[in-house]
Order: structure tokens, then C-alpha cells, then sequence
């Protein structure tokens, strides 16, 4: 049996490099002139409001703009960009697409522009579960995944495989995180059901602590390229230090359909894996007794006990869990906390021995409504909650959290790439 072929090549300049990428694993070979072509990119969120670093969180533009112009250099002309971005609180996918210049696509190459979101999607049953697939997916010939280079605490890597639950609609994404079914277990069979034709993952930068922007971003100049998604994934995981069979959702698939985690069971063009070889941590610390972050015990904090995320918080619970974490911190002054515990996800439940219970997000609520351990309920309710309102419900238990702090902290993390050599925002703005 012939080994999968993956390339593996230096960032130069997007064209250059990404057409070497593509013809060191015979990308285009698979694809026909006439195909309907979509192309899915990495865009899981975005922020008009507050300053929004994009390094190692959606692919770059510099990226995008070079396929396109590949392919309609080589004479594909049905192009359709597509995503499901998180809607906060409607979607904006368009608005996106026009920050990041995809627009200017559209007009020079005639590329369709579509947010799955205002689109139509397709129940389609994976055998005990079914999951909503956006039609025009569904109904493409071929499918370019361009996912980035980056780590996810929830699954260690997020990578082809991954970013294909952007082709499912809102309640089939909240379904992954599920109670009975493992997440590592339900998003790997999306790519049984849509016809990948090509992996490239934009490796320009790589993030730590993924997926979102409080991540940090190291920048990386590598693409990697195959035909074979699975091969790919397992490259780009081993480049960020975590062989595949240590990441689950890579061994699930694989033990799926009779493949090897083995790195010698594939063929590697271009650069040495060994060169590139960079660990960057996946998960935030927490402490051994799942208080909260090893960062709040460092600082001397009390009385507040932060259960640990789990597989079933979900998206948005997540994009606003970290801000939830430097509120609380920003009403620590030195004293204790009042015997505060924080419960979210689908599975914690609240313990006895509180004088208070926050239960941040709706499923939080639902799960713990009849709790008898709870002395005294703070239900801060919403699909996400909403910061604000979480601010006041803290405020209301004498608990001052400042949001204002948490603008702070943002203009922090994407200042901190302000100045800072080869993190050039004109990868992103086309």
C-alpha cells in the first residue's frame, strides 16, 4: 500500500510557497475543472468590539488570496469560500469576510462568498447521532480545508479534522460537547460525510493554549499539505509536539479506518519534521485539587473554587470563560472570597460547603436547578451568558468584578504582539 504523502515547506511568500506546498503532495490531481469547489477556512470567531489579535486563531488572508489565485490559475473557476462563525449574538460572517478582504476575491475571481449560517443545512445520520451539515457542503464536488497550525483545550490540537464542525449548524456544534458521547468521538466523523479533497494547514503561526485569542501565537512559517487529511493532521500534531497517538480524536479515527499513527507509515516531502518540531501547551494549569487555575492560587486567592472546564462546555460558554476568570480576579483585593464555587458544562455538578453557587451558563442552570447541595444559587442564565450581566449578578453578592478589567486584559494580549518582529497584521487585511 502506497504511504500517504504530506509536504512540508518553509513560509516564504504566500504564492511561492503555497504552490510548492500544493505540488509536493499532488494537491490538485484529484480535482476537476468543473468542480464546485469550497474552500473552508478557520475563521471560528471574531470581535468588532475590542481589539481582536487574529495570529494562530483564523487562517490568514495572505494564505487564502495565494489558493485562490492558484486555482483560478490553473483554470478552476466555481470557488466558494465558506464558514460558520460563532454568531455573537447574530452571525457576521460577512462582516468577516470584509475585514479580512475577501470581498476583493470575489470581485477579481468571481469567488462565492458564504456564511453557512444564513444558508440551509442538511440532517444526516452518523449511525446514534445525527449532526446538521451545511448544504452547500454537502452539495460541493471538492473541499479544500485550511485550518491553522494551532493547540485547542478541549482536544490538544485542532487541525483539518477539527475545523470541519464549522460545517454544522448551531445545535449540531453545542451536540459535540456532549454528555454521553465524546466530543473526540463525534466531530472526527464529519470528514466521512463531506468530500475533502485537500488539507493545507496555514502554519505561519501556531498558538498555544488554542483556540481563541488569550491564546498565545509563536509565529512558525511552515504550510503543510496532503491529499489525505488524516496524514496531514498527524504532521501538523507532531510539529506542535503531540504524537497522534496521544491526541484522541486522531487515535478514534484512526482505529475507525484501519490507520497507523506511525509517522514512518508516511511520506514526508520537503522539510524535516525534526526541524520544525515545537512544543506548544495545549491546556491552562489547574490545581490538584481542581480549585481553579494554579495563576489564582499563585496570587493568593481564597475562598473561590473554580471547577475545571470539561468536552461538554461548549463554544460559546468557552469564549466567555476566560473572561469570567479575570473578572473574578479583578475582585480579589486580598481577602477571602465568601465561599464562592463556579459550576459550568453539562456534567458539574455543586458540592456542599458554599455559601454561594455560581452556575455560569444555561446548561449549568438546568443541571444543578434542584441541586440539594446548593445554599444559595447565583444563575448567571444565557447561550452564552452575558459578561454584564454576570458583572452585576457578582456585584449583587457583594463580589466586585470589573469588566472594565477585562477590556484591559484584552488590549493587553493583542498589544503584546504590537511591535513584535514577523506579526504583521497585512496577512490578515487584504
Amino acid at each position: 500500500m502506497a504511504k500517504a504523502v504530506v509536504s512540508l515547506v518553509k513560509f516564504k511568500d504566500p504564492y511561492h510557497s503555497l504552490r510548492e506546498a500544493i505540488e509536493l503532495c499532488s494537491g490538485l490531481s484529484g480535482l476537476r475543472k468543473d468542480d464546485k469547489i469550497l474552500i473552508k477556512p478557520n475563521i471560528v470567531a471574531w470581535d468588532f468590539v475590542l481589539p481582536f489579535p487574529p495570529f494562530g486563531v483564523v487562517t490568514t488572508s495572505a494564505v487564502m488570496f495565494a489558493l485562490v489565485q492558484i486555482l483560478a490559475e490553473e483554470g478552476f473557476r466555481h470557488i466558494t469560500i465558506g464558514e460558520a462563525s460563532r454568531p455573537v449574538p447574530k452571525t457576521q460572517g460577512r462582516a468577516i469576510y470584509k475585514a479580512l478582504g475577501y470581498e476583493k476575491l470575489k470581485e477579481k475571481y468571481g469567488v462565492e462568498l458564504v456564511d453557512f449560517n444564513e444558508e440551509k443545512f442538511e440532517p444526516v445520520d452518523f449511525g446514534g447521532f445525527q449532526l446538521s451539515i451545511a448544504r452547500k457542503a454537502l452539495e460541493a464536488d471538492k473541499i479544500i480545508n485550511v485550518p491553522v497550525l494551532k493547540t485547542h483545550n478541549q482536544c490538544k490540537v485542532s487541525l483539518g479534522i477539527k475545523n470541519l464542525k464549522g460545517v454544522l449548524d448551531r445545535k449540531s456544534k453545542m451536540f459535540c460537547h456532549n454528555v454521553n458521547l465524546d466530543l473526540d468521538h463525534i466531530f472526527p466523523r464529519i470528514i466521512e460525510k463531506v468530500p475533502v479533497a485537500l488539507t493545507i494547514i496555514d502554519g505561519i503561526f501556531t498558538l498555544e493554549r488554542g483556540p481563541g485569542p488569550t491564546g498565545k501565537a509563536y509565529r512558525k512559517d511552515l504550510f503543510i499539505a496532503s491529499r489525505d487529511p488524516f496524514a496531514c493532521d498527524v504532521v501538523g500534531a507532531e510539529i506542535m509536539g503531540y504524537p497522534a497517538a496521544e491526541v484522541s480524536h486522531l487515535r478514534y479515527f484512526a482505529e475507525r479506518h484501519g490507520r497507523s499513527t506511525d509517522l514512518a507509515d508516511m511520506e514526508v516531502r520537503g522539510e524535516e519534521i525534526e526541524k520544525h518540531r515545537f512544543f506548544v501547551d495545549y491546556d491552562w494549569e489547574w490545581t490538584k485539587e481542581d480549585t481553579g487555575p494554579t495563576g489564582f492560587a499563585k496570587r493568593g486567592i481564597t475562598g473561590l473554587v473554580v471547577r475545571k472546564y470539561d468536552s461538554t462546555l461548549c463554544t460559546g460558554c468557552s469564549s466567555v470563560y476566560n473572561p469570567m476568570l479575570i473578572m473574578f480576579m479583578s475582585a480579589f483585593k486580598g481577602e477571602p472570597f465568601p465561599g464562592v464555587e463556579v459550576i459550568t458544562g453539562k456534567k458539574q455538578l455543586a458540592s456542599k460547603g458554599f455559601e454561594k453557587t455560581v452556575l455560569f451558563g444555561k446548561c449549568a442552570c438546568e443541571l444543578n436547578k434542584d441541586n440539594p447541595n446548593i445554599k444559595k444559587a447565583v444563575p448567571i442564565r444565557g447561550c452564552p451568558p452575558d459578561l454584564k450581566k454576570f458583572e452585576k449578578a457578582m456585584r449583587g453578592e457583594g463580589i466586585n468584578c470589573n469588566y472594565d478589567d477585562y477590556i484591559k486584559y484584552r488590549h493587553y494580549i493583542f498589544n503584546r504582539y504590537k511591535d513584535k518582529e514577523g506579526f504583521d497584521l497585512g496577512l490578515y487585511w487584504k
